[in-house]
């Protein structure tokens, strides 16, 4: 007997339907599963020859023979176990094959029948709802919530085996997606355990952070050891505005296609803020492996991604950054094919100007030779510091300004002048494609920001005495636009310019 089930797997970012072929027949006693499956898929034989026998049903004693069509799709996980069950039950008579048909399934099965929760739970719902908008999607218990922030999917959820076998029966109905009640995005009070309050002094450093959240940019500050450049990045997610519905679908559509999307809940609300280690290889920042997964530029998506003692880490690690920095997507390229990942992130980086990190300290001496510290340097290529819009010096803050009492402007109050920023740039940028002003191309940047004379005589005369590249010029001009918008002004003034000249310091010193 032949029965035919409809399931779907996840590939990177996409969702590709699987027909699952069961073949039971006479013959010597086995269980073949084809269709180019990894170990997690072949073992399914085992779970799924207990979870029958322990639900109470019964396993034929034949030659089964389960093909995952299309044969040159690669399947990877434990989600065909149900499928697989529910075709052997049909194909054995113990289930009505009438109602199969019309519906999805997924889900990993124990050997007590229980169905346990799987990955890519909201990639497979948006591909079902636009493909299939009349068919069912049977998903474990554990992942109806997640299935259920697409609104227009048809979806229900099981726990267990025999819940599925009684359905299908017309004898129980499911919990469907559709009863549970609607998620509302509603502003979280902030987690954020970090406040620009707490940080003494370094206003300069604020500011550059305040102009990195308003406008997107990516920024880069060097200071000595102990002078708070891991405290400043980490209260970056403290000012940025809260995530959007659709940016918050997207965050967790990466997070539940890698499996870290926390149980408990179903939907992240938060801006993620990752910090890899120095150590992290190539394919764990940006993506990859046999079969492609997302990587930390990803999970840093409407983010902030911050790499702390950024020299330190592997120069190809470092080289890799270029794609995702310029274009807000990353590209893994392999045998099997093209796997593209969203990459929309803002880059947060720290480093000590010389390896004794003590380089133009006023308080503490430098070690260092010349070459000692130019090979530092140097191990940033400058493709990469170009492609980071802000460079600030992080200087070491005198004792004083430690013990002053006076109170530091809290994220709060710098959280709504960023908010209002990106409100004007969303106005600016209605149906453009772009979402705020460093998203901006070379050909927008006439459109979106007009410099009168004055302006861009002061412009050409930095262009030529810093010796700045077309796209160092280009990102002032972005940075200016932001400053801007800051301030409440329609146009780019000289003021504008001259303080976003003041965060380019690696191209003041001839880096």
């Amino acid at each position: 007997m032949l029965s035919i089930i409809n399931s779907c797997c996840c590939l990177g970012m996409e969702t590709h339907d699987v027909r699952v072929e069961v073949d039971v027949s006479r013959g010597l006693p086995a269980f073949n599963i084809v269709g180019l499956p990894d170990a997690a898929v072949r073992e399914a034989a085992e779970r799924v020859r207990g979870a029958i026998r322990n639900a109470g049903f019964e396993f034929p004693i034949k030659r089964i023979t389960v093909n995952l069509a299309p044969a040159d799709l690669r399947k990877e996980g434990a989600l065909f176990d149900l499928p697989i069950a529910v075709g052997i039950l049909s194909a054995t008579g113990q289930l009505p094959y009438t109602k199969i048909p019309q519906h999805f399934y997924v889900g990993e099965l124990s050997l007590d029948g229980t169905i346990r929760p799987v990955p890519g739970i909201l990639s497979m719902a948006g591909s079902i709802a636009q493909n299939h908008p009349d068919i069912t999607f049977i998903v474990p218990h554990s992942n109806l919530e997640e299935a259920a922030l697409i609104k227009e999917i048809k979806a229900k959820g099981a726990g267990h085996l025999k819940d599925i076998i009684s359905y299908l029966k017309g004898e129980i109905e499911l919990t469907a997606a559709a009863d549970l009640p609607e998620f509302k995005l509603e502003p979280s009070p902030t987690v954020n355990q970090y406040d620009f309050a707490d940080v003494k002094g370094q206003h300069k450093a604020k500011r550059a952070l305040e102009i990195a959240a308003a406008g997107g940019h990516n920024i880069l500050m060097i200071g000595p050891p102990g002078t708070g450049k891991t405290l400043l990045a980490r209260c970056l997610p403290s000012i940025l505005p809260p995530l959007s519905w659709e940016e918050c679908l997207e965050v967790t559509k990466i997070y539940s296609v890698a499996g870290l999307l926390p149980k408990d809940h179903p939907v992240i609300t938060e801006r993620p803020f990752r910090t890899p280690h120095q150590s992290a290889s190539a394919v764990s920042i940006i993506g990859g492996g046999r079969v492609p997964r997302p990587g930390e530029v990803s999970f840093a998506t409407h983010g902030v991604l911050f790499l702390d003692e950024l020299p330190e880490f592997h120069r190809d690690v470092l080289e890799a950054l270029r794609q995702p920095l310029e274009e807000g997507v990353v590209t893994v390229t392999r045998a099997s094919g093209a796997f593209s990942f969203p990459a929309r992130f803002i880059l947060a980086a720290s480093m000590n100007p010389c390896p004794c990190g003590h380089y133009g300290d006023n308080y503490q001496e430098c070690t260092c030779t010349p070459y000692q510290v130019q090979r530092y340097r140097s191990r940033v290529s400058g493709p990469i510091l170009d492609r980071i819009d802000l460079h600030v010096e992080v200087p070491r803050i005198e004792l004083k300004e430690l013990k002053n009492d006076k109170q530091e402007e809290s994220s709060i109050e710098i959280k709504k002048r960023v908010i209002k920023a990106w409100e004007r740039q969303k106005k600016r940028f209605f149906n453009s494609g772009i979402n705020n002003n460093a998203e901006m191309q070379n050909h927008q940047l006439k459109y979106y920001c007009p410099l009168d004379k004055n302006v861009q005589e002061l412009l050409y005369q930095a262009f030529h005495k810093l010796n700045l590249s077309m796209r160092a010029y280009d990102r002032i001009i972005k940075i200016a636009r932001t400053i801007a918008d800051l301030s409440g002004s329609e146009t780019i003034e000289g003021i504008h310019i001259a303080e976003a000249l003041q965060y380019r310091s690696l191209d003041r010193s001839l880096w």
